[in-house]
């Protein structure tokens, strides 16, 4: 732990004091390097969804005021850290916030940003396809960040949803709207074909067998080739702060169109701790960093 000098708000940033800040596995990946673009090197902070409050307003950034409750995504992959959500004080630009309704505490809304944008997005790239309504899709890790919103999302969108969950978390990933559930130790296969896959966790080959000819796989880190000969379209889904999306995305978690899953909140000092929990595994839900 260490103390550095409070932020201050530069044109169009708003100084956000941090209540929440979700542990990703995209945090534990910076601190061990394996991150596109190769390592940051410390000190740097970790930490890409943060809610708050604002505690002081820059230049141009009218938008909002002192003690509006906010939550964002800093976009890691271009602040490397600097800065990241782990702190009490953050400068944030204003395009990476939107504001946070009364009803959503700040614990539920920091396990947003990140994980339901990339959801959305990777739909997306499934919708390029042009899929009609009651189509299959495969989803895997359904009963993770990533893959617990795709679910909501895709059953949402008129997808028939083929959810492939751990024991234990059945009844939580049908609750989420899937049509059927897939044990973790299934052969995929076995289970297709479908003409979508989309691999949140990702196993890469494993869910591609899955995959019809011409089919699509959208996997959310690089995975091996798939045979060309087959003609599958795989996509890379890498997430890309939406503040439109976001603030949708918001209100749907507001109105309790969608829902998400908490295992444990750690004071922000417990952060390593809480970063040796998710990498022992067996979590069901997001540790949440709290301050003040």
């Amino acid at each position: 732990m260490t103390e550095l000098p409070e932020p201050e708000a530069g044109p169009g940033q708003v100084v956000v004091r941090v209540r929440a800040v979700c542990v990703q596995p995209a945090d534990i990946a910076a601190t061990t390097g394996e991150i596109p673009l190769g390592p940051v090197m410390p000190p740097f902070l970790p930490g890409w969804d943060i809610a708050g409050e604002v505690a002081s307003v820059g230049p141009g950034a009218a938008e909002f005021r002192v003690g509006d409750r906010v939550v964002g995504m800093i976009p890691w992959f271009q602040t490397r850290g600097a800065p990241g959500g782990y702190a009490e004080l953050i400068a944030a630009d204003a395009g990476w916030l939107v504001p946070l309704p009364d009803g959503v505490d700040f614990v539920s809304a920091s396990t947003l940003p990140l994980n339901a944008q990339t959801a959305q997005q990777g739909l997306a790239l499934i919708a390029l396809d042009m899929l009609p309504p009651g189509s299959p899709i495969l989803v895997t890790g359904a009963s993770g960040g990533v893959g617990g919103f795709v679910v909501q999302l895709a059953a949402q969108g008129g997808y028939r949803v083929l959810a492939q969950a751990g024991d234990g978390d059945e009844e939580w990933v049908r609750s989420l709207g899937a049509h059927e559930i897939i044990s973790r130790s299934a052969d995929l296969a076995k289970v297709g074909p479908v003409p979508a896959v989309f691999d949140s966790v990702p196993v890469g080959l494993a869910a591609a067998a899955a995959v019809k000819d011409r089919g699509v796989v959208v996997a959310t880190r690089p995975t091996p080739d798939i045979v060309p000969a087959r003609g599958i379209r795989q996509d890379l889904q890498l997430i890309r702060l939406d503040r439109d999306l976001l603030a949708d995305l918001v209100g749907q978690l507001a109105a309790g169109g969608l829902r998400t899953r908490v295992a444990d909140t750690m004071p922000l000092t417990e952060a390593a701790d809480a970063h040796r929990r998710v990498l022992a595994g067996g979590l069901r839900g997001k540790i949440v960093l709290t301050a003040g």
